[in-house]
């Protein structure tokens, strides 16, 4: 099979994708006086989610990490608090994509840790770990949460082994994985699944692609490719097929597209400057674009993914000055989609101490919602239970809706489907009344229940550092007033989800009615 060699200049043709711009935040907007880590490990050391934003920092004695509010911009207390209960330094932490309050970290001391982080603001030094995994012989190095099934952690350490870990138990200490797969034969410096989780692929430092079955064990596919020395693969979604980085012959910084049923050779190579830093690559299966962030430099190159030739478009390359050390990617829930935001980065730039996010825009002059470039995306819920997906069940994730307004259509409870009835056709429309009211006052019984744990929860939360809140002194310091403001953030949100969670059940209910009026009709 020949190798295609892709130019760097784009080609004339329709896409909606051609004149997407990076747009990097105002200073106020940007997160300064983080103290960034100093590690040479080749990992992203950033985990954003649309509650916080997580960061490797410096910690004397151990290892710890930052989580900051993602509307906390500024500069940062530097007393602020940490999560540091490692021994040694970490390596990586991933947020649960199920869970915005739960968070994975791994360390070079061996152990892989499950943190519950609160929903308000932090106040004192998080040291207690939920749940703790020991297993590996050497250092952890990445960590990686399945993509459809909850509570399944995969994790992989300079023993060359990765571990699979089954969450969803009461053990506070958890040691001996639910699988173990020991086909690598040198430190795996990469992982990424497919869209239901049912395919691992792995790039080892022995220049090797790897495409795993995750149940078995089995390698499926190997490629051994001489001129592409490999750090970081990637599956791109449904399209069955793979992207890696890393140095050509020539060493050359490199992105090689390969079918994922032949490994042999790579569909597309392309070299694309003599530096020396890691490439690390992510893509959006939403639009089909392809990011590339070079480590070392502040750029982000773009591209456009097809299924046929050619198979990888150049579109543009943000540019800066400033070189970026980490970065981390905000899910598709937490955009800006007024305004037509398709992707956004927060680079770490340790040189300023500083974290910045830059957002991927499409130039659009309505400010409406925009379909055409928002379609169904993977959403917080999960699709499969941690022992579903060890039985062998492989699911797609459950897909939302990025519209304001419509992703709590998709958690709420359905209502019992009634059985109708075609003698007495007044009984059955009379007891389905009285089943609906039940189930109303059901529903505002439990509502007034959570009314009444969140006013609970919200007087202690006012009441935790010895005083009301609302009846306290004005604050003197800006830290102060930054507790203060937050809190109160926290509970109008909390108020406005209620609010909405009472509009939702009152458009159950009227299409419930309505649904009972027109099959009394029909009979």
């Amino acid at each position: 099979m020949s190798i295609a060699k892709m130019s760097w200049h784009p080609q004339y043709r329709s896409s909606k994708f051609r004149h997407v711009y990076g747009k990097p935040a105002s200073k106020e907007k940007c997160y300064d006086c983080v103290p960034i880590t100093c590690s040479v490990h080749d990992n992203h050391f950033c985990a954003v989610n649309p509650h916080f934003i997580a960061v490797v920092t410096e910690c004397a004695g151990g290892g710890a990490f930052l989580v900051i509010p993602i509307h906390q911009t500024g500069k940062l207390d530097p007393h602020y608090p940490r999560v540091c209960g490692h021994r040694g330094n970490v390596l990586d932490i991933k947020w649960s994509p199920f869970d915005d309050f739960v968070i994975a970290s791994c360390s070079e001391d061996a152990t892989v840790k499950i943190w519950d982080i609160p929903k308000h603001l932090l106040t004192r030094n998080i040291t207690s770990a939920r749940k703790e995994l020991l297993g590996h012989a050497r250092r952890v190095g990445l960590i990686e949460w399945h993509p459809t099934a909850s509570n399944i952690l995969f994790s992989t350490g300079y023993d060359y082994k990765i571990m699979i870990w089954n969450l969803d138990t009461k053990e506070p200490v958890i040691q001996n994985p639910v699988k173990t797969i020991s086909c690598h034969r040198d430190v795996i410096l990469s992982m990424s699944f497919n869209t239901d989780g049912s395919l691992l692929a792995t790039a080892c430092r022995d220049r090797k692609i790897r495409l795993v079955d995750p149940r078995s064990g089995a390698i499926l596919q190997e490629a051994s490719y001489k001129n592409h020395r490999v750090n970081k693969v990637l599956f791109l979604g449904n399209m069955k097929k793979l992207l890696s980085t890393g140095t050509s012959r020539w060493n050359n910084r490199q992105i090689a597209l390969w079918e994922q049923g032949d490994l042999s050779v790579p569909l597309v190579e392309e070299d694309l400057d003599g530096s020396s830093g890691l490439l690390f690559p992510f893509y959006d299966s939403d639009t089909h674009m392809l990011y590339v962030v070079s480590k070392g430099d502040g750029n982000i190159r773009y591209y456009e993914i097809n299924a046929d030739k050619p198979y990888l478009n150049y579109l543009m390359e943000f540019r800066s000055h400033q070189p970026q050390k980490g970065i981390g990617i905000m899910p598709k829930r937490g955009l800006d989609v007024s305004a037509c935001e398709i992707f956004r980065f927060y680079k770490l730039i340790p040189g300023k101490s500083l974290i910045e996010p830059v957002s991927m825009i499409v130039p659009r002059r309505s400010e409406s919602y925009q379909e055409d470039i928002y379609p169904m995306t993977a959403g917080a819920q999960p699709a499969l239970t941690a022992q579903e997906w060890l039985n062998g069940i492989n699911k797609g994730p459950v897909l939302v809706s990025l519209r304001p307004g419509s992703e709590i259509l998709n958690s709420l409870p359905q209502f019992p489907e009634r059985e109708p009835s075609l003698r007495y056709q007044d009984r059955t429309e009379r007891m389905a009344m009285k089943e609906i009211q039940k189930q109303s006052e059901i529903q505002e019984k439990r509502g007034q229940k959570k009314v009444e744990e969140r006013l609970q929860e919200t007087r202690q939360m006012r009441l935790s550092n010895g005083f009301d809140l609302f009846e306290c002194p004005l604050p003197k310091t800006e830290n102060e007033l930054l507790q203060m403001f937050y809190r109160q953030q926290e509970e109008i949100r909390r108020l406005r989800e209620l609010v909405n969670q009472r509009d939702v059940q009152i458009k159950q209910l009227e299409l419930e009615i309505k649904n009972i009026h027109m099959d009394s009709g029909r009979y």
